[in-house]
């Protein structure tokens, strides 16, 4: 196995899709797997191109994004290392309905569609895993749009900085991308996302500190998420 490949069977082999295969299986999905390095502000891909495999982030952060005619972005999507997409279009044979583009310097592997499909249909427990990253996927989709229909901006910042926070594993949070980015993805004009973060800043709640945010009151900040 070349240099590259063994490089690449050694990161597939840390995912958890694939950590119950054994030396051949994995040499299968070695054999059918790229590896890309997107630099900043790069796409990974554009809408409307082929979808010929899935895509699983091994460092920095790729977002999702819509794109209207009229040139206005909406963030879908914030990923990070560990993280997959592209297997629904994979397995329906559709072209890429969003793009992809590296909000950092980015690693990320591309495991062809028929090598796959071909791994599926002699490994039950890969088939269910990969049911079970989609179903938890269409879960997360649906609870975006709950909050959306029935959430306040407000609301929807707390619970984004609440899920940081637990992420951080304290009350010091440091925002990974653009205040921009992130007010896209919850459906927030930038304005209205600053002026949330300076009400809740005017009522003691958290200190802003560029893209560092500290939550002062965390008992007061979960009474303003309901």
């Amino acid at each position: 196995m070349s240099g590259d490949k063994d490089k690449i069977r050694n990161l597939l082999m840390r995912v958890p899709l694939f950590d119950q295969l054994d030396e051949q299986e994995i040499a299968k999905i070695t054999a059918g797997t790229t590896e890309h390095h997107v630099r900043r502000g790069e796409a990974v891909f554009h809408r409307g191109e082929p979808c010929n495999g899935f895509h699983i982030m091994v460092y920095g952060q790729v977002k999702l994004v819509a794109v209207s005619p009229a040139g206005a972005e909406k963030v879908m999507r914030l990923l990070g290392p560990g993280e997959s997409f592209g297997e629904a279009l994979m397995f329906l044979g559709q072209p890429y309905i969003l793009s992809a583009v590296a909000l950092a310097d980015s690693m990320l592997l591309t495991v062809d569609k028929s090598v796959l499909l071909d791994e599926l249909d002699t490994h039950p427990m890969l088939a269910r895993k990969m049911l079970a990253g989609l179903s938890k996927r269409l879960h997360s989709f649906v609870s975006d749009v709950k909050s959306y229909s029935l959430h306040s901006g407000t609301q929807r910042v707390i619970g984004y900085l609440l899920q940081a926070q637990e992420t951080a594993g304290g009350p010091e949070i440091r925002l990974e991308v653009g205040k921009n980015v992130i007010a896209s993805r919850l459906n927030l004009t930038p304005e209205h996302f600053s002026r949330i973060l300076h009400d809740l800043t005017a009522k003691g709640l958290i200190r802003v500190e560029g893209r560092n945010i500290t939550i002062l009151d965390d008992e007061g900040f979960r009474v303003h998420s309901d």
